[in-house]
């Protein structure tokens, strides 16, 4: 059995090369970061869990016609992913007052703000991830103008989403953070969500008893972040009677299929 190319390890993720060209294997660490990487621990099991929570909201997005990433889970820690060119470009969506917007405008935590509130970070660990504008988009072309209304337009479309999938389960959405990829056909690209979604990059709060039910039991050592990622998962259902790997678009029998029709016509 031939090892696999490493493509990039990150905090939380590693990525492998596919088994087929444009795609590649994702494997969910349980290594838990906070402010930019000066706080490191473990969360244990935490790799399994937003691998299976992750794909459980991409195949759902991908069900009311979001454009990501996913293809299927591969197994308890990876899943099969399309390869895209990452655009440099954290997407935070805030419904609510938490966390850094707090410290920097003096908004209590947990206001909720007028109306869902994008921000963009520059996507640079070396830097801290510094808070940006449109304009220093536009300006170093780290995305065109119609990429950004495709990503704005998207963003708000996965918050209205997620809203909705969290209040059904009694969880407060307050923040999460998105990140954005081009696929290319030829000199053609579009913009398509990647990445995860998990209590990693997301800041859930139980509804009635205004639990943290994320990563900020880490951050703020509070404890029993196991049990609080075993929360979610057991309230969206995800972790009862493993019904085996999901898929969105299973690449090998695509193109099968392409080449029974050609072979055929």
């Amino acid at each position: 059995m031939s090892r696999r190319r490493q493509i990039y390890e990150g905090k939380a993720k590693i990525l492998y090369e596919g088994p087929e060209p444009g795609t590649l294997i994702q494997y969910f660490k349980d290594d838990a970061t906070a402010f930019n990487a000066q706080k490191k621990g473990t969360i244990q099991g935490k790799g399994v869990i937003n691998n299976r929570i992750s794909e459980y909201v991409f195949t759902r997005l991908n069900h009311i016609g979001v454009p990501n990433h996913f293809i299927r889970r591969l197994n308890m820690r990876e899943q099969l992913v399309r390869q895209v060119e990452i655009i440099p470009i954290e997407v935070v969506v805030r419904n609510v007052a938490a966390g850094s917007i707090s410290k920097r405008l003096g908004i209590a935590e947990g206001e909720a703000l007028p109306h869902t509130l994008l921000e963009y970070y520059y996507k640079d660990d070396a830097l801290g991830d510094p808070l940006i504008a449109e304009e220093h988009i536009a300006c170093f072309g780290w995305a065109s103008n119609e990429e950004m209304q495709d990503i704005s337009s998207l963003a708000i479309r996965v918050n209205d989403f997620l809203c909705g999938m969290f209040s059904a389960i009694n969880i407060r959405l307050i923040d999460f953070k998105l990140e954005f990829g081009r696929i290319w056909d030829g000199d053609y690209s579009r913009v398509i969500l990647a990445d995860e979604i998990s209590p990693d990059g997301c800041r859930l709060w139980d509804m009635v008893t205004g639990e943290k039910l994320d990563k900020d039991r880490f951050r703020r050592d509070l404890g029993g972040e196991e049990e609080a990622y075993q929360e979610v998962a057991r309230r969206l259902g995800v972790l009862q009677d493993d019904p085996g790997p999901s898929e969105v678009f299973d690449l090998t029998a695509h193109r099968g299929k392409l080449r029974n029709s050609k072979t055929s016509k």
